[in-house]
């Protein structure tokens, strides 16, 4: 019988107890041993556990998301420099799209800076880190069906220069303390995502290969979470997506075609950036007239917001296609079904939700006022 090494008696030791204790006995067993078949060995079965939570369904946002959600910064740079190791042993060309390559293109390689101060303590985080891995749950796959050969589509740079065009009508809209400028540039980048979704959909649909709707993972960070993910809904919603949230997990599942995706991730962030700001703004002021504002006002602002923006935004998409002319409306109705399938498919069973906590009356006045200044005007119905 061969005898355990160091790294095998310190993860039984450390992952599967919940005592702190337990996690200090494998800490200290690696710390004892700094041979560099120790290291090399440790560093692998971090490696085993970052593909187990690939076969369970999550990709490499989620996992650095749910990292710096339930550890630190400290563990994050870990898991970061774990995922482009796995990343550098899986053979080129493997079936992963350009959405998980995205992701690893954001990962950072640790610094200097990440250099541990003692074994101990890099052994303890090390260990913290492989406890939450190994017991991430499974969650749905979410599978990007490939481009099919001989699709036809406009060519990558040209939506490429449409992204940058939104992206920065956006982070303009985000940095402006005019309400009327905020609104004139969230208005215009919701012009052209709905040239760019609906260029793409007759595309699509005169190609002889159909496309198919996709997925992706946004988050849904606290405090105040569940207004977040009404105003994550709703502009799904708004751009012909579909979102089922996980509170647990802290991300919502966004279902749509791949140029309605990119829209929502980039409105959504931008309208949270914009409605955050005007909360902070909202509360101070409040302040200074010598009124207290608490969990509740910042709770009913953008529970407000969100409602409100959801209102606008489900405006501006019905007058999108009030008088649709052509072969529009059939394409954006056959899209929808194909949505609808698929979200069942993912999500046999969902359930709804309620705002809890919205009982401040100036906080819901203000935030429905943040919504109207931040408002996206009704887009022409584009040909």
């Amino acid at each position: 019988m061969s005898t355990p090494t160091t790294v095998e008696r310190a993860v039984t030791a450390a992952l599967h107890a919940d005592t702190d204790d337990a996690l200090d006995t494998g800490a200290s067993l690696l710390a004892a041993d700094s041979s560099p078949t120790t290291d090399a060995e440790l560093a692998l079965r971090g490696e085993e556990l970052v593909a187990g939570a690939w076969r369970r369904g999550w990709q490499p946002a989620d996992v650095v998301r749910i990292v710096r959600r339930e550890l630190d910064e400290t563990h994050v740079r870990l898991v970061s420099a774990l995922i482009l190791a796995e990343a550098r042993r899986q053979p080129k060309g493997q079936n992963r799209d350009g959405r998980w390559e995205a992701q690893l293109a954001q990962l950072e390689e640790p610094g200097a800076e990440a250099a541990r101060t003692d074994r101990f303590s890099y052994a303890t985080a090390v260990l913290e880190l492989y406890r939450l891995l190994l017991r991430l749950p499974g969650i749905e796959p979410l599978d990007a069906a490939p481009d099919p050969r001989g699709r036809a589509h406009r060519s990558q740079s040209a939506a490429s220069r449409m992204l940058t065009r939104i992206r920065a009508l956006l982070a303009k809209a985000e940095a402006t303390g005019y309400p009327e400028e905020a609104e004139a540039l969230t208005a215009k980048a919701q012009e052209l995502m709905a040239r760019h979704s609906i260029d793409e959909a007759l595309l699509a649909a005169r190609a002889e290969d159909k496309d198919a709707p996709g997925a992706c993972r946004i988050g849904v960070d606290p405090p105040y979470e569940t207004a977040k993910a009404v105003l994550l809904d709703a502009v799904a919603t708004a751009n012909r997506c579909r979102a089922v949230w996980n509170e647990p997990l802290g991300f919502s599942t966004v279902v749509g075609f791949a140029p309605d995706l990119e829209s929502v991730e980039l409105l959504y962030t931008s309208l949270l950036v914009q409605g955050t700001s005007a909360m902070a703004r909202a509360e101070a002021a409040q302040r200074t007239g010598g009124r207290k504002r608490t969990k509740t006002f910042r709770q009913s602002f953008l529970a407000a917001y969100a409602h409100r923006i959801g209102d606008r935004l489900s405006a501006a998409a019905d007058s999108q296609v009030a008088s649709p002319e052509g072969d529009l409306l059939p394409v954006l109705a056959a899209r929808d079904v194909a949505v609808a399938d698929r979200l069942e498919q993912m999500f046999p069973r969902t359930v709804t939700t309620r705002l809890r906590g919205v009982r401040d009356a100036a906080g819901w006045a203000e935030g429905a006022g943040a919504a109207d200044r931040a408002q996206v005007e009704a887009r022409p119905r584009l040909r």
